[in-house]
């Protein structure tokens, strides 16, 4: 991949994330504030541990791709700021557009260097912001598949919800 082709294909994908996360942040804000101890089963995170681990890893993911490299992931238990779905939603227009505009100010020449993620696979950094999409994307279902069995009601995700 030329640099040309790489910042064409992250401009693209800067503009998807920010469409996932006005999604993203009406999922959170339907989380209801008193099951947050709710899972569907013991191996499954908890509702509160989604809601810090969406704009924790989210941020980091973005900005281990901004770098250049990755560290090791953060942990959620770390966040004990975000208690509440407010808090996590307060967190999240912290950090993940901040994040997503330092990916945005990269050069062509950034996106197309090749980045190891951990010895799993060494792409170009842009392959690696569509990667950080759908993480957000795959932990923010896994959160919406909880609202009804907590009490709360699905908003419109890619279209209109049996809640509305």
């Amino acid at each position: 991949m030329n640099p040309e082709q790489a910042k064409a294909i992250g401009d693209f994908l800067v503009a998807d994330f920010e469409n996932e996360m006005q999604t993203t942040l009406r999922v959170l804000a339907a989380v209801p504030a008193d099951h947050l101890d709710y899972t569907p089963d013991a191996k499954s995170a908890t509702a509160l541990g989604l809601l810090r681990h969406i704009p924790l890893v989210d941020a980091w993911l973005l900005n281990s791709i901004a770098n250049g490299a990755f560290t090791a992931p953060p942990d959620g238990a770390s966040i004990a700021g975000i208690l509440t779905p407010e808090d996590a939603i307060a967190h999240y227009k912290q950090v993940v557009p901040a994040a997503l505009d330092r990916i945005r100010s990269l050069s062509g020449e950034q996106l197309a260097a090749i980045i190891d993620f951990f010895g799993y696979m060494q792409v170009p950094a842009v392959n690696l912001v569509q990667l950080a999409i759908k993480h957000s994307v795959h932990h923010r279902g896994q959160l919406s598949a909880y609202l009804r069995s907590m009490g709360g009601k699905v908003p419109g995700i890619y279209g209109s919800s049996a809640d509305k």
